[in-house]
């Protein structure tokens, strides 16, 4: 679900790809619906390619997101609510409690919950793929 959802570095909110031209991408932002041109020498990353660091491996960014769901009951999370940059990181260690605290900024967490908040603003709910059972083969039929 999130390999079509976009950051553009230097650009605010997020985007969905729509399409795919010459040395350029057509995107559209989430919340405003307006189009655009993402063009090759723009940094451009899928939020599905991102992971966040923890203590022994790396989460992919949709686990991360379902778990910011559960904690928030599905609702928009108030970061500024929080309070300041030690209570985020208390916050954040409820929802991934091995992340990397080293490595894991404190700007890095409210990006990803400012980024949870749009996805939500854009109707994006599910942010983990849903595995679909793969029919057995007929090897594996007859073998029982």
């Amino acid at each position: 679900m999130l390999k079509t959802i976009l950051a553009i570095a230097g650009r605010p909110g997020l985007y969905r790809l729509v399409n795919r031209g010459k040395n350029m991408l057509i995107v559209e932002s989430i919340t405003t619906k307006k189009r655009t041109p993402a063009y090759a020498h723009d940094k451009v990353i899928s939020l599905g390619d991102i992971s966040i660091y923890t203590v022994e491996d790396d989460i992919p960014l949709p686990t991360v997101l379902e778990s910011v769901k559960a904690k928030s009951n599905g609702q928009p999370v108030d970061i500024k609510a929080i309070g300041n940059d030690e209570a985020v990181r208390e916050y954040f260690a409820e929802i991934l409690p091995d992340f990397d605290r080293d490595r894991v900024y404190t700007s890095d967490i409210k990006k990803l919950l400012t980024w949870y908040n749009q996805l939500l603003e854009g109707g994006i709910t599910e942010f983990a793929e849903k595995e679909v059972a793969a029919p057995k083969s007929a090897l594996e039929s007859e073998e029982k």
